[in-house]
């Protein structure tokens, strides 16, 4: 097996050894036609509670990526997403999980925001404003300065080059 893209809090200890299995997660980028996007606040009780993170969940058994995330999406937020397109897949492995995190971007829903589990949320533009960002969000945010061709110059606003 090769090593994962991303090691999150690498000195700290891995719960359940080497041959941890792959946990299979569906996140969606949902996306705003001024191209701000949508990041939530893990709940109290979870781990890592308190960080920012795109909003998703485990797959359950014979569930696709874009079933898991429709269902998600609803549950957590109160939505239908009515279009998911897959887009990038990245490893990511936490102390507690190896997971394979399968981002979508969703670009059209219906219904308004609710927060189900308790969770924050808040639109965001590159420079992200919110601390701290769970590890397996971050290169989601390069995706995303790299499609927009961001410079980080913090007098452009994002989005309008």
């Amino acid at each position: 097996m090769s090593p994962p893209a991303l090691v999150a809090d690498g000195d700290r200890p891995r719960e359940g050894g080497a041959d941890r299995p792959v946990t299979e997660v569906a996140v969606g980028v949902l996306l705003q036609p001024d191209g701000s996007f949508l990041l939530t606040s893990r709940p109290g009780g979870k781990v890592y509670a308190g960080y920012w993170e795109f909003p998703g969940g485990k797959l359950e058994r014979d569930e696709s990526v874009a079933q898991a995330l429709r269902r998600e999406l609803h549950e957590e937020l109160g939505i239908e997403a009515l279009e998911i397109r897959s887009w990038k897949s990245e490893l990511v492995d936490y102390p507690h999980a190896l997971v394979r995190l399968n981002f979508c971007k969703v670009l059209r829903w219906r219904g308004e925001l609710q927060m189900r589990e308790g969770q924050s949320y808040v639109w965001q533009q590159l420079p992200v404003q919110v601390t701290p960002v769970l590890p397996g969000t971050v290169p989601v945010l390069r995706w995303l300065a790299q499609e927009r061709s961001y410079t980080g110059d913090t007098h452009t606003t994002p989005g309008t080059a």
